[in-house]
């Protein structure tokens, strides 16, 4: 039975006016910071832009364009997701096997749970995570941007729940007909968990997408820099490099906040195309996922 009373529709209104404002609260910045991008110098440094472009310009992004640095940095950011995400998936997918099992199947399953857990509580720290990456010969390689943070447990937790909702029945037929576990993992499990695979993919390369500390770390030169390690640094280094005539004339017809909007902007256009066509799995998957028997 539906609760028509008027208690529930004053409860529902005001869920539907929070959400409203919640929505808007995310979406308005991204219009402004793409309306600065899109603005002139002089309308952004008076103040006069807010949801549209005052003074339509793109020279900010032929700033940003022009510059064959940019393009080199978005191969070694993509080249980054595509590497970073595969080894993270299958890191994960096999970390996140054995803990779905009882004490019956992986006798020491609660003491490596247990394990994975407390890598979420410590970390060893920046300078010995820096050291490995040294000691192992990673430094200024794209392995030392996908490497050291492959497995996130926080992901192991969430496909270990799914696979424990996975009916025990089926994996039972597949061992009658002989499978293994590992036959069984990725015949039987991984089509049945495609939503939470879904949304873990887009976790993960929204991870390495964003990320740039670690681009500034380990990489000892610039041309090794992923993208947005590339624009954390454009604007300190635009003053110092040696440019172009043509390069300086249009850096002298856009300002700091302008270069700014634009690097945001354009950084945020390969997860904005992404995320519309991810989102039914990405929701599926969180609820599913977590949630524990």
């Amino acid at each position: 039975m539906v609760d028509r009373s008027i208690g529930r529709k004053i409860f529902s209104g005001l869920n539907g006016l929070l959400f409203i404002l919640f929505s808007l609260s995310c979406v308005i910045p991204m219009i402004h910071v793409f309306s600065i991008s899109l603005s002139s110098s002089a309308a952004v440094t008076a103040g006069e832009v807010t949801l549209f472009p005052v003074d339509f310009s793109v020279k900010s992004y032929e700033y940003i364009l022009q510059n064959s640095e940019f393009w080199h940095a978005m191969g070694i950011s993509l080249e980054r997701v595509g590497l970073g995400v595969a080894i993270s998936m299958l890191l994960t997918t096999l970390a996140a096997y054995p803990l779905s099992k009882g004490k019956t199947v992986f006798k020491h399953q609660p003491q490596f749970a247990w394990y994975f857990v407390l890598t979420m509580l410590f970390s060893g720290g920046l300078i010995p995570s820096f050291m490995i990456v040294k000691y192992t010969h990673l430094l200024d390689t794209i392995w030392a941007l996908v490497i050291p943070g492959a497995i996130s447990v926080f992901n192991v937790l969430l496909l270990s729940n799914f696979f424990r909702n996975v009916p025990k029945e089926i994996e039972e037929s597949a061992f009658m007909d002989g499978a293994g576990h590992f036959k069984t993992l990725f015949a039987l499990y991984l089509p049945l968990s495609l939503p939470i695979i879904a949304t873990l993919i887009v976790f993960s390369a929204v991870g390495h997408w964003n990320s740039w500390f670690d681009g500034l770390i380990y990489m000892n030169s610039q041309k090794n820099y992923p993208l947005q390690s590339y624009l954390q640094t454009i604007l300190l280094e635009s003053n110092t490099k040696v440019m172009t005539k043509e390069y300086a004339a249009l850096l002298a017809k856009v300002s700091d906040r302008t270069i700014k909007a634009a690097q945001v902007f354009i950084a945020s256009i390969p997860i904005l195309l992404v995320y519309p066509f991810m989102q039914k799995y990405f929701i599926s998957g969180m609820m599913i996922g977590a949630v524990k028997e």
